[in-house]
């Protein structure tokens, strides 16, 4: 393989960008962009196996594997044929091919992906079809083609350790960039009053800890093949940071507590979270100092409509001001009525992030 730098990108919900390019920074990541969709990095394989199993921001990890003019499907094929595929690709694993076309003489996007698929097969003897585990992603934009791999399989969000959701998740991947959005960095307790299946607790706790989010599944990257495989020498053992507060969550459904607490046992957080049963008006703080409350409630676009939602976010918002001072307050919601309702003195919103379709942004209190 070339040592050169690779061109890696780190995929993420649009209108989090910077805040993943932040993580990659502060994990010691070469960041040379933060663009619609991602953040570019220059590093090596050993940045890439790393990035897909240290970061808490990114969906995907894509490595670009080549570029080319290509003007017409001959030109097309005569480049994919010189393409050092067994570098990148082993013959035993399938593979499959993703395309898209835009503005472009080669405009039909099925066309472009069989000549891809037809070129693998016949250069490297790999077989190709739907659901292989490694994905070839296809740009032709422009009269160019773009070629990458995607090293991370199954989207990262995917821990492999949260097994019992409720209805309308926040993936971990958001949640994780959210908390950073609101200034958490690893050091103070995190609270969320209407917690679902405990994502942001897991996460926040998860990070206090310095615990791997890749620790317990697998990767693209292992099935492909030479450096890119290689495995890494692995990190000296650090002992865990010890932390003195609890991460807590509430919610008043006791299915949805129940889901916590099983997700934060096979998480092995049990011993640093708590959840329990009980509505906004009765949450507490627990002991110890002031740190962040965050919480995704419902808001009427995912479930139910918005009408019935505002004494919701009343009674949330009274419930801060009550029992929460000195501590900070962060929420996710599509409608800037609801978060006003809470009668809290919000900051500027942060920026619209994609949510599952839905626009979503951070609106944050400093300390009460």
């Amino acid at each position: 393989m070339s040592s050169d730098p690779l061109e890696i990108f780190l995929v993420t919900a649009p209108g989090l960008e910077h805040f993943l390019g932040e993580e990659a920074r502060a994990a010691g990541f070469t960041v040379t962009a933060n663009v619609a969709g991602g953040v570019t990095l220059k590093g090596g394989w050993a940045e890439v196996r790393r990035a897909n199993r240290e970061l808490r921001g990114a969906t995907r990890v894509l490595v670009r594997l080549a570029r080319f003019p290509a003007a017409h499907p001959a030109q097309l094929d005569k480049r994919l044929r010189r393409l050092p595929w067994s570098d990148w690709l082993r013959a035993d694993v399938p593979v499959r091919v993703e395309a898209t076309c835009r503005n472009s003489k080669i405009y039909h996007q099925g066309a472009a992906k069989s000549r891809i698929e037809r070129a693998i097969a016949e250069t490297l003897g790999a077989e190709v079809g739907p659901g292989a585990p490694v994905a070839i992603k296809a740009r032709i934009e422009a009269d160019v083609c773009t070629l990458s791999v995607d090293t991370s399989g199954e989207p990262l969000h995917k821990r492999g350790l949260k097994e019992q959701v409720n209805k309308a998740p926040m993936r971990e991947t958001m949640a994780a960039l959210f908390l950073r959005a609101a200034g958490y960095d690893g050091r103070e307790p995190v609270l969320d009053p209407m917690c679902g299946s405990g994502t942001f607790v897991l996460e926040a706790a998860d990070r206090a800890l310095g615990l791997s989010p890749g620790r317990a599944r697998s990767f693209a990257f292992e099935l492909l093949a030479g450096e890119a495989s290689d495995e890494d020498a692995a990190p000296a053992p650090t002992a865990p940071p010890e932390i003195q507060h609890k991460f807590t969550g509430f919610d008043r459904d006791a299915g949805a507590v129940a889901m916590a607490e099983a997700n934060a046992a096979r998480a092995g957080l049990g011993d640093h979270c708590r959840f329990a049963c009980q509505p906004i008006s009765e949450a507490q703080p627990p002991e110890g100092p002031p740190g962040l409350v965050i919480v995704n409630p419902p808001y009427g676009g995912r479930i139910g409509a918005k009408s019935p939602l505002f004494p919701l976010y009343a009674a949330f918002g009274r419930r801060m001001t009550e029992a929460f001072a000195g501590w900070r307050v962060a929420l996710v919601t599509s409608e800037a009525p609801l978060a006003k309702a809470t009668g809290l003195p919000f900051a500027k919103p942060g920026p619209y992030v994609d949510h599952g379709g839905t626009k979503v942004r951070l609106w944050q209190t400093r300390a009460l």
